[in-house]
This record gives structure tokens, C-alpha cells and sequence, in this order.
């Protein structure tokens, strides 16, 4: 089959996994499908959780095009960290079968990306794919740095031109210069540089905390959330403070990955209150997520919310829901966003229609375009619906 007669691509659209009459009891505003084409922000945004796969998967499209089935938006097919020196190569060409099959079996309803190694390796896979050009989104640029970064950007925009579409970059911040408290502030000027050089081909930065907290010699436990290791969490407020700003310079920037997935015995109470849960008569639910440590995750999510990142990396397929369910916008917050936009001309101070906060027109106003985007994306709840029907919803055991 030649590019022309592969099947038309179908757009990315989340929660599409669930049946009509669940959406319609679950969204008031039902979340938009979104072509590649989409603006770069609002793509960057519907990442959501980005689950990672090792290139030398034997069943690679398969598990692609099943995961896709299951609700996940995102994937990264990995040539990195997933794989020994010795299974590059192998991973590679296994990389460039699998998305040429994807491509001829009609695309997985997702942004694909794959994580090189080296600047080269973007020129290798763009030359050997045929009907994989069309689902490949782009590269995740690892370790990215002022003293790397011009080579893998320079490939991915020769490689652009030549396959005639647009192929996003996810720089991964981890590099020891950036870890390291004296060069840090230097480093971090320069990445800041040429991201902004390059800004219409970044899609997205992505925080890598398992390299940093390596740096150091730490594994954190999942009693804890990355905001608790220090030395990491000094990292990520400087990444956000120079990189995330919302004044029009600034990027989209995702979550680091939750490592964890196994239950065993923990040291600290759980923290993830049960009122949600007594409210849908859903207590045994919550244990279940505590004994799968869940609850860790959900935390982190809302951290990574409240410092200003929008998705995440994750490991494991289970976690994708818990990310995507606090991604979607609930009633009251898309209510609140709604009336700090409307008055954004005025100007001033007003109650929300909730009656348990006020809006602050201009303070407020870019989180209201911000989750207005997350509307978009993931949809709007309908009153009353919580992240814990959107996850149940989705089939979290």
C-alpha cells in the first residue's frame, strides 16, 4: 500500500474510548477532537499523559493501536533509557516497522513520538519510514542542553523539510549542568535561548526528574511526591519560573513520571481524603487506589497543577486515567473561567456564581485562557460529575 492509499488518519480526541451515552452522562461540554494541525499550545496541552514503550516491543504497533483503544493520547516509543547499548539498533528498525503499520492500518488516534539517542538517529528513522511519516508526531530530544541541543534541532528541521510536514521537538530537561547548582542559572539562560529560537517546533518541555534525582544518588519512595526531594524541586520552580511564564513567552511543560505501581508496605498514612469517595459510595474504590499507590500519583498531579505543569509522563497504563481525570475542566472551574474572561473589559473583582470564592478579573485571567484550552482538551464535567466517575468511568480497578 503507498502513502496515497493509506487510510485517512483519524484526529486525537480524549475519552473517546467510553460510549456515547457515558460522555453524554459524564461532560457537558464534551472534550474536541484535535487534528495535527491544531495550534501548537492546544496540542502540547492534549499530551496529557504520555505513556512511554520500549522500541523493542516485539508487538509494538499492536500494543500502539491497543493502548490507543484504551484512551491513551499520547505514546513515546523509547531508544533511550528503556534499552541497553546493545538493542539500539534493533529498537530502531522495530520503531520504523511498527509505525509504517500503524500508518497503513489507519493511525492510533494519537500524537506518536520516539525518544532518540543521538541527533543521527532522527535522520535514520525519517529515511527508512514510508507510511510512517504520517503518524509520527516528532522527537523527544533527551538530556537536551546548549551543548547538544543545535545538532538534534538541526536534524529534526532538515528532516522536516525534506518529508514536507511539520515534526515537533520534547526537549528533556535532566542534564547534570542544569542539576547542578553553579551552573544551573547559566544553563538554563542558554536552553531558554534556543527554545524560544525554535518555539514553533517545541512542542512541549519535559521535566526528566528520574535523571535528576539519580544525580544525587536518590530514588524517592512513593511515600513521596518529587516536590518533597528538594535538590529536584529547586529544578523544576526555576524550569517553570524561566520557561512557563504566561505572558506570551513562555512553554508548555509536563509532569515528571510517577515510578511507581506495585503495592507493598508503606510507612506514611495515605493522603487522599474520603469524603469524594463516601459522596459516589465509593470507599472500597479508594482503598484499591491506595493499595496500588494511586494515591501518590493523584497528589502529584495536583502538585504539578498548582506549580504550573500541564501533564505528565507515566510508565504504566493504569495510570493514564487518574491523569486525564484531573485533567478535564469541572463545571465550576470552567463556570469561574467563563465570567473572569467575560469581564475581562471591566476589569474589577466579582463573586463566583458558586459563592465560595472571588474572581479576580486580570490577576486570574491567565489561568481562565489556560483552562479554557484544558476545556477544549479534555471537556467539561457536568455538575456534580468528579474525577472519581471519570476514572471508574474509564475502567481504574
Amino acid at each position: 500500500m503507498t502513502i496515497t492509499e493509506t487510510k485517512a488518519l483519524e484526529p486525537v480526541r480524549h475519552f473517546n474510548h467510553l460510549d456515547p451515552e457515558t460522555q453524554r452522562q459524564l461532560f457537558l461540554r464534551p472534550p474536541e477532537p484535535l487534528g495535527p494541525n491544531e495550534d501548537r499550545t492546544v496540542l502540547a496541552v492534549a499530551l496529557g499523559a504520555t505513556l512511554y514503550v520500549p522500541a523493542t516491543r516485539q508487538d509494538l504497533a499492536e500494543t500502539i493501536l491497543r493502548r490507543s483503544g484504551d484512551g491513551v493520547c499520547s505514546m513515546i516509543i523509547d531508544l533511550e533509557d528503556a534499552l541497553a547499548d546493545r538493542d539500539v539498533e534493533a529498537g530502531l528498525l522495530n520503531a520504523v516497522e511498527a509505525l509504517d503499520r500503524i500508518a497503513v492500518l489507519g493511525g492510533a488516534r494519537m500524537q506518536l513520538f520516539v525518544r532518540v539517542r543521538e541527533a543521527e538517529d532522527i535522520r535514520r528513522i525519517c529515511s527508512l519510514l514510508t507510511d510512517g511519516t504520517q503518524v509520527l508526531s516528532g522527537f523527544v530530544i533527551p538530556k537536551f542542553g546548549s551543548a547538544t541541543a543545535v545538532g538534534f534541532l538541526d536534524e529534526l528541521i532538515s528532516m522536516s523539510e525534506r518529508l514536507g510536514k511539520r515534526l515537533y521537538a520534547m526537549p528533556v530537561l535532566e542534564s547534570s549542568e542544569l542539576i547542578h547548582r553553579e551552573t544551573r542559572h547559566d544553563e538554563l539562560i542558554r536552553i531558554s535561548a534556543l527554545v524560544d529560537e525554535h518555539r514553533d517546533r517545541i512542542l512541549a518541555v519535559r521535566i526528566g526528574a528520574t535523571d535528576m534525582c539519580g544525580t544525587f544518588g536518590i530514588r524517592r519512595d512513593r511515600d513521596l511526591t518529587i516536590y518533597e526531594v528538594r535538590v529536584v524541586a529547586d529544578v523544576i520552580a526555576e524550569i517553570v519560573n524561566l520557561l512557563g511564564r504566561a505572558d506570551g513567552t513562555g512553554h508548555v511543560i509536563t509532569g515528571p513520571v510517577w515510578e511507581y505501581f506495585a503495592d507493598r508496605e508503606r510507612l506514611f498514612r495515605p493522603t487522599l481524603r474520603t469524603t469524594p469517595f463516601e459522596k459516589h459510595d465509593m470507599v472500597q474504590f479508594r482503598q484499591q487506589l491506595v493499595s496500588s499507590d494511586m494515591d501518590g500519583l493523584l497528589r502529584e498531579i495536583a502538585l504539578d497543577r498548582a506549580n504550573g505543569i500541564q501533564g505528565k509522563t507515566v510508565i504504566h497504563p493504569t495510570h493514564v486515567a487518574a491523569v486525564h481525570a484531573l485533567s478535564a475542566v469541572t463545571h465550576e472551574e470552567y463556570q469561574d473561567a467563563l465570567d473572569i474572561r467575560g469581564g475581562e473589559s471591566r476589569g474589577g473583582v466579582q463573586p463566583s456564581k458558586y459563592r465560595n470564592k472571588m474572581n479576580e478579573i486580570r490577576p486570574h485571567l491567565a489561568w481562565a485562557e489556560k483552562t479554557l484550552i484544558r476545556a477544549r482538551v479534555f471537556g467539561v464535567t457536568n455538575e456534580g460529575v468528579t474525577f472519581v466517575d471519570l476514572m471508574t468511568a474509564s475502567g481504574v480497578q
